[in-house]
């Protein structure tokens, strides 16, 4: 699908795909309100990716604890007491967010690019207009706020594992208790940092849901089609993701210089 683009096709194809997010935005808050939609594929986003987000999240907390520890304890005395405080800060304002987000673009990106792709070669999406149902309303918006609301849970999931798991690594030296883990983790975070980085959550939902459905729903014809629709899915949504990312933390951190 996208082999041979020129720059000038890269850029008709990021401008329908940015007027096609235009258009889903109205569609997902509108399917709020139709939650017999969204309800079954969040369901299928959120537990399709458990075991994804809990071995990253003991992966996170125990290596950040590995590669942390001798580095602070050779720092000087009292440092290896700021390894909670760091480790929360990693995990929750960058390392659970992007996990989360590249999760669901790896999964639901491959899943939505597929499935829609599917749906176009086999003209269902074209039975859907015959009968008077609009596919953006029915199709789109549904999976796209089922993206939004799927990142943020599996963030959430991710951060709280991989601060338990490196509370265990922690404990088995026998230097710390829950009390004294938890009041050094929070430390030196502030609701202005944590916040904001939870709610990028929300963009990386988006991102991953338009993409996911463009794609799929511009794929080429035949299985073959459907095959690329699928790997061009997870390439772009990851992508994305991170470009996202990228712009919203400098976004992020320019606002807080703006409010003092």
């Amino acid at each position: 699908m996208f082999a041979n683009k020129t720059p000038f096709d890269w850029l008709a194809w990021v401008g329908n795909l940015a007027a096609f997010g235009g258009r889903s935005v109205p569609r997902a808050v509108a399917a709020v309100g139709r939650p017999g939609w969204w309800v079954r594929p969040l369901h299928g986003m959120i537990v399709g990716a458990l075991p994804l987000a809990v071995i990253t999240g003991v992966t996170l907390g125990v290596v950040i604890w590995l590669h942390t520890r001798d580095v602070l304890a050779r720092t000087g005395t009292g440092a290896v007491e700021y390894l909670p405080t760091f480790l929360s800060a990693a995990v929750l304002l960058e390392l659970a967010p992007v996990g989360a987000g590249l999760i669901v673009a790896a999964r639901t990106g491959a899943s939505l690019g597929a499935e829609l792709a599917s749906m176009r070669v086999g003209e269902q999406i074209d039975a859907l207009e015959l009968l008077g149902v609009s596919p953006a309303g029915r199709l789109i918006g549904p999976r796209v706020l089922a993206c939004v609301l799927a990142v943020p849970v599996l963030h959430a999931l991710i951060a709280a594992v991989a601060l338990v798991s490196g509370f265990a690594a922690e404990a088995v030296t026998g230097q710390t208790t829950l009390l004294k883990y938890d009041a050094a983790a929070m430390r030196e975070l502030y609701l202005i940092d944590v916040v904001p980085a939870a709610l990028k959550t929300l963009v990386f939902g988006l991102v991953v849901g338009v993409t996911g459905c463009f794609i799929g729903l511009t794929a080429g014809d035949g299985s073959e089609g459907v095959g690329h629709a699928a790997t061009d899915s997870v390439v772009m949504c990851s992508i994305f993701v991170l470009a996202a990312d990228v712009l919203l933390v400098g976004l992020i951190k320019a606002l807080q210089v703006l409010m003092g």
